[in-house]
């Protein structure tokens, strides 16, 4: 043999050997393509009902919010209406139950004097001192002076 004969063996060996290599490594990744398609096929099995679901769920939220929007809407229109009421009594009675009020303040304070006049020695009025009253609190005869002047 010659060393032509033997380099061409040796390059028919490698070349067989890198051959059957590279039929492994087709055939692996024929099997890996086969499991990647089961497993797509599978999700896909899995993923088209729970789209539909998902649909389904979307729906119905959309229609209960639509729902909420106009519970929404009646309420603000509940709110506008109360109050306008409110205001429409507020001016309606507000004014009468004011007077009314003074009226009965004015009533005590003078059943209240004239029972002070009766009730002080020698006949004399009993003095009491005056008191100006201002929403929500009493003003000292001293400040309401000052307040005149």
């Amino acid at each position: 043999m010659s060393g032509g004969e033997v380099a061409g063996i040796l390059v028919a060996v490698f070349w067989a050997i890198l051959v059957s290599f590279l039929a492994l490594a087709l055939a692996r990744l024929a099997q890996t393509l086969k499991a990647a398609t089961r497993l797509v096929a599978e999700v896909t099995e899995q993923a088209v009902p729970l789209l539909a679901d998902a649909s389904t769920t979307v729906r119905s939220a959309r229609t209960q919010l639509d729902r909420v929007d106009a519970i929404a809407s009646d309420v603000q229109e509940v709110t506008s209406n109360a109050s306008a009421l409110s205001s429409t009594v507020a001016s309606a009675f507000g004014g009468p139950l004011v007077k009314v009020a003074a009226f009965g303040y004015g009533v005590r304070k003078a059943l209240g004097r004239k029972e002070a006049a009766a009730a002080a020695p020698n006949g004399a009025p009993a003095r009491t001192p005056r008191r100006t009253v201002i929403v929500g609190r009493t003003v000292p005869a001293a400040r309401r002076r000052k307040q005149k002047d």
